[in-house]
């Protein structure tokens, strides 16, 4: 299997090459230079698989230079009971009328990111041994990529965290769960700025090669296509909870703002599950529902991107769109630089509405989205209380909220859940009146001591963090 850049590099590359880079060196993002096909025979083998041993089948058809025992070991140590809270790993909890949550909320940091990154820690380890080297990673967190990522990397072989945040824009919880850790590993940049600011900084460092490669900078934003490949495990697993045999197709609904996770849904069904429709649920921050209805990918500047109360989804540039409209754009790498390296960076936007290729964003690839605010939040959160006895997050609630609008007969929903309700306390309160629970490991979270650095939304104050930390 050899991966290509979105952009049209000439380079291929092999998976554990990739890795370890993040962005290819011409901007753009890797993706299989053809997605794997599974056919009915093999859909039924997986069926009754367990998670881990699922996690393996669909992950060495894109990985084939990691010998198969050492994958296979590698999905197991990652997919446990242990870590994970139950034996499903993703259990299906039905609601009402085939609309189903899945839950992917389990993990060591409770969001749907320990799915990805306890797997890519692994890797990491793995594969660093394997060569000997060592990785400084840089990343840029909304809310959860970042304590998913401490806690999988927190005392690692070979691997140091550069985690940036947008200063003050995380809820109280999710500030603690990252700034408590004292693992010396661990390094959290509060960014004076947006989410935006601290993913253009993360894409600045890593397109500057000398340094990339002087300093060893890896990432594990959704841009790493490893990340992004182990989440299209649950879309499988989901499908295969919510039905009883390959005919049968299923739709899912996923809060979205970077587009990573609905992108690994994008992934699954180019590899033949029967999926209808892949719905993106947006906050406030609707620069992806806008694209779908019209057409139109508008970025968003700082001072008009919106604190929510969904603030995971507070984005307003979607890095891993641009895997998506390659593939629409029929794999063109000359058009897709023109519009993501060239026009996004001039004017800000670009308009498909006029291209052919923008029907088949819902006729061949199955898009839908919808738009959710925090009135629609609290009146979700508080009905899903009442009438199904569980608490829900604000970002699952824009989900169900936008898969309601969508359900079609006879074709289950499934809403994928992205964090549990302890991480956006105040938002629970204000909707239901009482405060969530807490799992007893994160009691008094909120008062532990903190180490964290605020900098200016600067490349170069970050470039000399990292080189004055890296050894």
């Amino acid at each position: 299997m050899k991966y290509l850049s979105t952009r049209g590099h000439a380079d291929r590359k092999r998976f554990c090459e990739i890795l370890l880079e993040g962005l290819a060196p011409d901007g753009g993002l890797y993706l299989p230079e053809s997605y794997p096909q599974v056919d009915d025979a093999t859909l039924t083998r997986w069926r009754s698989l367990p998670y881990a041993d699922l996690a393996f089948e669909v992950l060495s058809l894109y990985i084939d230079d990691i010998p198969a025992d050492d994958l296979r070991a590698i999905c197991r140590k990652t997919y446990t009971e242990a870590v994970f809270g139950t034996k499903e790993i993703v259990p299906l909890r039905p609601l009402e009328n085939g609309l189903y949550l899945e839950a992917l909320s389990n993990g060591p940091t409770l969001a749907f990111k320990d799915m990805a990154m306890q797997l890519l820690g692994n890797l990491f380890e793995y594969e660093l041994a394997r060569r000997g080297e060592q990785l400084n990673i840089l990343g840029a967190t909304s809310g959860d990529t970042g304590s998913a990522a401490e806690y999988a990397m927190r005392g690692k072989q070979g691997v140091r965290v550069f985690m940036t945040s947008p200063y003050g824009r995380m809820s109280p919880f999710q500030q603690a769960q990252m700034f408590s850790l004292q693992d010396a590993n661990i390094h959290n940049l509060a960014v004076k700025g947006v989410f935006d600011d601290c993913q253009d900084i993360v894409k600045a460092v890593s397109n500057d090669l000398d340094f990339k490669r002087q300093y060893k900078i890896g990432t594990v934003n959704s841009i790493n296509w490893a990340r992004l490949v182990a989440q299209v495990v649950y879309y499988f697993a989901g499908y295969f909870q919510a039905t009883k045999n390959n005919s049968e197709k299923v739709s899912f609904t996923v809060p979205s703002g970077n587009f990573g996770n609905v992108c690994a849904g994008h992934v699954a069904r180019m590899m033949g599950l029967p999926i209808d429709k892949l719905v993106v649920a947006t906050n406030e921050n609707d620069v992806l529902d806008e694209f779908f209805r019209t057409g139109v990918y508008r970025v968003r500047g700082s001072a008009d991107t919106h604190e929510t109360s969904s603030p995971s989804m507070d984005i307003s540039k979607a890095s891993n769109f641009e895997r998506f409209v390659f593939d629409l754009l029929g794999r063109d790498g000359a058009k897709t630089k023109a519009l993501f390296g060239e026009q996004l960076n001039k004017t800000g936007q670009f308009d498909l509405s006029q291209d052919p290729a923008f029907a088949q964003a819902h006729q061949r690839y199955g898009f839908s989205s919808g738009k959710s605010t925090h009135a629609n939040r609290l009146a979700t959160i508080k009905d899903t209380f009442e009438r199904f006895g569980g608490m829900i997050d604000t970002h699952t609630a824009d989900g169900l909220k936008v898969a309601r609008e969508h359900l079609s007969a006879g074709v289950p929903m499934i809403v994928l859940e992205t964090a549990l309700p302890i991480k956006f306390a105040s938002t629970i309160v204000e909707a239901l009146g009482r405060e969530p629970d807490r799992p007893a490991k994160f009691e008094g979270i909120e008062n532990l001591p903190k180490r964290v650095t605020v900098l200016e939304a600067d490349v170069q104050a970050v470039k000399a963090y990292i080189v004055t930390h890296c050894k």
